[in-house]
């Protein structure tokens, strides 16, 4: 069912690096994100697998991780993403890309998804220098990263919990468990 999907698809932020990700499965992942709905149907993103270690060690360092927890590298060392999906906005196809960010999250998910399915996971990163991800990739000028999502077999537990009696909704880690607090869908449904 797409809801146990949805709640397989949690941020995670530590993998198991000996369990590797293949260009075919990436490529299947993106797929479904080239299958999900576009703006005007102007499929304006573009999506640049990284997947050897060689490329995904240039990537790493370019991303930051987890900003609430301040006490904590993320991802642990020897526990990092075996594989990336950058997606980028063409300008070839359209010069105003900002235009377009709602399909960039709409392919994200439609990945992350792909991936729950297999029983890979992974996290949404947008804390990452563009300019930087784009030398280190050798993108053309006209591909803009938009969104990374650092892939891999997770090896943590994403527990679930409803939000603080004082209505904070900050993700914690407590015990080596990471918690994601989540407003109670009374409080989301407007009468």
């Amino acid at each position: 069912m797409l809801k146990d999907l949805i709640l397989a698809s949690r941020s995670y932020r530590s993998f198991d690096e000996s369990v590797k990700i293949s260009r075919e499965q990436l490529c299947d992942w993106v797929d479904h994100a080239r299958l999900s709905p576009s703006s005007i149907n102007l499929q304006m993103l573009k999506f640049r697998i990284v997947y050897t270690e060689k490329e995904c060690q240039k990537v790493l360092p370019l991303t930051r991780w987890a900003g609430k927890l301040k006490d904590i590298s993320l991802p642990p060392k020897g526990h990092a993403p075996t594989a990336y999906v950058v997606i980028c906005a063409d300008t070839d196809v359209t010069p105003v890309a900002e235009s377009f960010l709602k399909d960039v999250g709409i392919c994200a998910q439609s990945i992350m998804l792909a991936a729950a399915e297999c029983d890979f996971g992974g996290c949404m990163i947008g804390s990452f220098s563009p300019e930087q991800l784009s030398s280190a990739l050798d993108l053309s000028p006209s591909l803009r990263p938009q969104l990374v999502l650092a892939l891999g077999k997770p090896d943590e537990e994403v527990r679930i919990v409803d939000a603080a009696e004082d209505g904070s909704v900050t993700y914690y880690r407590e015990n080596g468990i990471h918690y994601v607090q989540k407003r109670a869908l009374e409080d989301l449904i407007i009468e």
